[in-house]
């Protein structure tokens, strides 16, 4: 109440007006996102690894009235506030302290909430601009209700339960889901300020769900002393916003004796899929379409694919987004006209209805004339004995047009892992045309803040080399 009046009554911060904020996470960064709420102001959360150049361009298109920041990037937060016509800058440390609470501690307790419509925007989030700048994605407070009580239901929460929370807020995944289900819910949240194995170790025992990253799994098996005595309490474990590799899920469900539930969103949608809490959990699907969302999987000429075909991926419910922020030709291009979003995603459904994802549409590689698509490639390389992880990708070549390249994360202890020795494990799982003309190690893949793999990265960095190799 304390922070709605300070925005509404003191800054005198219209409806609907934005409230950029790049802080660390904090109990009162989270207090800030839900005063905006009760203002009807729109939040507008920056990832904190935006650089200056990024932050130029965020602010100058969302046009926001306040910007809050951590003390240490304030010279910068006011001369791009300055730039871009900001009237109010504040800061806000990891630790609850900063210029904003001090503005605030002596505000009135008391705030009548501002009277929001489902169709009125909540909150600004803007995608990852991997193939242009970024665009803003207006989700409402229809949209997020919606998908908050589903989750609510969709995932049993139940009276006791205690969120263990290791992601951060400037995500839809830290904020919308994990969040909004505790807050439903009424659950104490075990707030840690970054993901840390040991210290997640140390609070596991007290809480009895989490939501978590593939990375965070990864990195707790890498533990060796982790396993069923810290998680005895535990009800459910959740994995999102990058694919689980199917080796981790097994993995886990062995050291563990629990099932990771993996569900599919967007930050255009929050969430849309999801394995079921009572029910078969597949390894390396994302389940089924939750309660209210329907979704489509269409060739390229509109029509539905039947069962075990590869399309791409249409989602439509009251948890998908209305717009782009100023940009209705961007908006109109990523509709169908019967009011689907198109995901970008590739997708295929099985005879049971569950949803597995095959890659980016943008990722798709086109060899020779034949499609291949990435994530069934690395499904099978990252089986093979001695590789960790893989990222397949294409690059320009002279005579195929594009030439599949993996790039693998393998065990440093194997030195009979070679791109020869991987190339003929695939020959027996594998067309000819899907096997990597080049396989390329690398000590580790390049990750954006929620784990997933940067393709735009890789492709970047090895599409001027040679694809080289048997049969290039």
């Amino acid at each position: 109440a304390r922070y709605a009046h300070v925005l509404s009554s003191e800054l005198g911060i219209a409806k609907g007006e934005r409230v950029a904020v790049q802080v660390e996470k904090s109990p009162q960064a989270l207090f800030l996102y839900l005063a905006c709420l009760r203002a009807g102001l729109i939040y507008f959360p920056l990832n904190t690894a935006y650089p200056r150049a990024e932050l130029d361009y965020f602010l100058g298109d969302a046009e926001p009235q306040v910007f809050i920041c951590a003390p240490q990037t304030l010279p910068m937060a006011q001369e791009l506030a300055i730039a871009r016509n900001v009237p109010h800058v504040y800061t806000l440390d990891a630790d609850g302290s900063g210029s904003w609470t001090e503005r605030c501690q002596s505000a009135q307790t008391a705030f009548d909430t501002v009277v929001c419509q489902a169709d009125d925007t909540a909150t600004l989030l803007y995608t990852s601009g991997t193939t242009g700048r970024p665009k803003g994605a207006m989700l409402s407070h229809g949209n997020l209700a919606a998908n908050s009580l589903t989750l609510h239901h969709a995932w049993g929460w139940q009276d006791g339960d205690v969120l263990l929370h290791a992601l951060p807020l400037f995500h839809a995944h830290g904020l919308f889901v994990a969040c909004h289900c505790a807050l439903l819910n009424g659950s104490s949240m075990l707030f840690l300020p970054k993901f840390e194995a040991r210290a997640l170790m140390n609070w596991l025992p007290q809480a009895t769900v989490f939501m978590g990253v593939p990375t965070y799994y990864t990195r707790l098996l890498a533990e060796a002393d982790f396993g069923r005595q810290h998680c005895a309490n535990m009800r459910l474990f959740i994995s999102g916003s990058a694919p689980l590799l199917e080796q981790t899920f097994t993995a886990f469900q062995e050291r563990t004796g629990h099932t990771i539930l993996e569900r599919y969103g967007m930050t255009e949608t929050v969430m849309n899929i999801s394995n079921p809490l009572n029910g078969p959990r597949h390894a390396g699907t994302v389940g089924l379409p939750l309660p209210g969302v329907s979704i489509r999987i269409i060739d390229d000429q509109g029509n539905d694919v039947d069962v075990g075909h590869i399309g791409r991926l249409l989602v439509k419910g009251d948890n998908v987004f209305k717009a782009y922020w100023r940009r209705p030709e961007k908006t109109a291009e990523e509709f169908t006209t019967d009011g689907y979003f198109i995901t970008g995603d590739l997708a295929l459904r099985d005879e049971d209805g569950y949803i597995t994802l095959v890659g980016r549409s943008k990722d798709l590689i086109i060899t020779g004339g034949y499609n291949v698509y990435p994530k069934e490639v690395e499904r099978c390389i990252d089986l093979l004995d001695g590789v960790i992880e893989s990222a397949v990708i294409g690059v320009p070549h002279n005579d195929y047009g594009e030439a599949v390249v993996a790039v693998v994360v393998k065990d440093k202890d194997r030195a009979d892992v070679t791109d020869e020795s991987l190339r003929v494990a695939l020959e027996t799982q594998l067309g000819g045309y899907k096997i990597p003309k080049r396989i390329i190690f690398t000590a580790e893949l390049p990750r954006n803040a929620m784990g997933k793999v940067l393709k735009n990265v890789l492709r970047d960095e090895y599409c001027y080399q040679s694809a080289v190799g048997r049969g290039a």
